[in-house]
């Protein structure tokens, strides 16, 4: 295939032309024996890695599986995940391992699969599988099972580094919630059914304020402090503070901001209600305006989505028994486009937060940028078709987004290795690999 008079990222005009799954040349003037597709006037960007999802399978196939999560992500111009462990059975050995990698074969895109850590891991059998990364690695026991304490976490960061494996951290301190967020009236304003979205809990805004933000500054500091202890290098997921980036970053630290973190603040609560439940929580108005200034000036490295859906029927709860976690796979490189489209980012910097940079961060030579021998995963896209976000045409399984009626400029074709997974609402016959195989 060649993609012809395609305007880059770097806004240079340059045909693409594909040759079995790899980019064979980039330049002028190309010709091509096979399939030429007319670009002129739109854009080419390599596909966006996300290296942080929750695809649910194994345990949790009522929210999502790999089919309609890579399905989700292709259309909204994804061609890598990285699938976290917190599934049931949690990936922390052999067999879990490969039962998770069984499932992840219906992917039509490519994907990592990340090892988890917790009392009962096998790090001996884990670091024997292609495991994509340790992560997502909760320190302070912040959420449930998953959470660990300081000896295991160093012990995991400790064998990561012998295994030359990256260590992705979940940073609050339990230890800091506010319990009085607690004792606030959660009662309904309405019985409509959570299907429509007019369900809405009297003090969404309960859980930001319950998991405060210095839980999540106090916790990044320690985990960095910890890791150059050991001259240990982590990665900091979900970074939902300017604090916390500013953090990680004068420590040496990568880390990630989320869609939700840097397109929602508490000020949006009222209308999101449960819907807006996730961890770390939304932030006040002026964190969120911060935290995308430092996704702007390069403090915050990479976006990455933390898709972690949940059915209308789970989150239609009170505020404290709602499940935590939106879904954002197939929305975040498309909002990301919206606002380069306004002149508010770069498209050169919407590159690199979704392709080049988490190629660098995750070892994925042969990705993240549209040169000769990388892997031909490329986006096209049209950056004047802005249109509003609606829940009912995307594909997760889900059904819903906490972006409702967002404007986003989404991609009309999605290839994976040179194959199309996406065109024009279609899906084509993509088959993923394991990035680390």
């Amino acid at each position: 295939m060649l993609i012809r008079n395609a305007t880059l990222a770097d806004g240079r005009v340059r045909d693409v032309l594909v040759d079995g799954e790899t980019i064979a040349a980039v330049g002028e003037g190309l010709d091509a024996d096979g399939d030429v597709v007319d670009a002129d006037g739109k854009r080419l960007f390599p596909g966006m890695i996300d290296a942080h999802v929750h695809f649910r399978e194994p345990g949790y196939s009522h929210k999502e599986t790999w089919t309609t999560g890579s399905q989700s992500a292709a259309a909204g111009g994804v061609t890598t995940v990285f699938d976290q462990p917190n599934t049931d059975p949690p990936t922390i050995d052999a067999a879990s391992f490969e039962e998770k990698a069984r499932l992840a074969r219906e992917s039509a895109i490519d994907y990592g699969i990340n090892g988890g850590v917790t009392e009962a891991w096998n790090p001996e059998e884990l670091f024997e599988e292609p495991i994509a990364a340790l992560g997502e690695v909760f320190l302070a026991d912040s959420t449930g099972e998953m959470g660990i304490d300081a000896d295991l976490f160093e012990d995991a960061l400790e064998k990561a580094e012998a295994a030359g494996v990256k260590v992705t951290v979940h940073a609050e301190d339990a230890t800091l919630f506010e319990e009085a967020a607690t004792e606030r009236d959660d009662g309904r304003e309405s019985d409509a059914l959570a299907s429509t979205q007019d369900a809405r809990p009297v003090n969404a805004d309960a859980w930001s304020a319950y998991r405060a933000a210095e839980a999540e500054i106090e916790a990044i500091d320690r985990a960095c402090t910890v890791a150059n202890g050991l001259d240990s290098e982590i990665h900091i997921a979900h970074t939902s503070t300017p604090e916390g980036a500013d953090i990680a970053d004068e420590a040496g630290m990568t880390c990630e901001a989320t869609p939700h973190h840097l397109f929602l603040s508490r000020d949006d609560l009222e209308e999101l209600g449960t819907f807006g439940r996730m961890n770390p929580p939304l932030r006040s108005e002026r964190r969120r305006d911060e935290l995308f200034e430092r996704l702007v000036d390069g403090t915050v490295d990479i976006v990455a989505t933390d898709h972690a859906p949940h059915t209308r029927e789970e989150k239609d709860a009170s505020i404290w028994d709602a499940p935590s976690g939106v879904p954002g796979v197939e929305t975040a490189l498309p909002l990301l486009l919206e606002e380069a489209r306004k002149g508010v980012i770069g498209y050169e910097r919407v590159r690199d937060v979704t392709a080049a940079n988490v190629a660098d961060i995750f070892a994925l030579p042969d990705k993240g940028r549209i040169e000769v021998g990388n892997d031909a995963d490329l986006v096209l896209f049209d950056p004047e078709a802005s249109v509003p976000i609606r829940g009912e045409e995307l594909h997760s399984k889900c059904g819903w987004t906490p972006f409702e009626g967002h404007d986003a400029v989404f991609p009309e074709l999605t290839m994976v290795r040179g194959s199309v997974v996406y065109h024009d609402g279609e899906f084509g016959e993509g088959s993923g690999k394991n990035v680390r195989e």
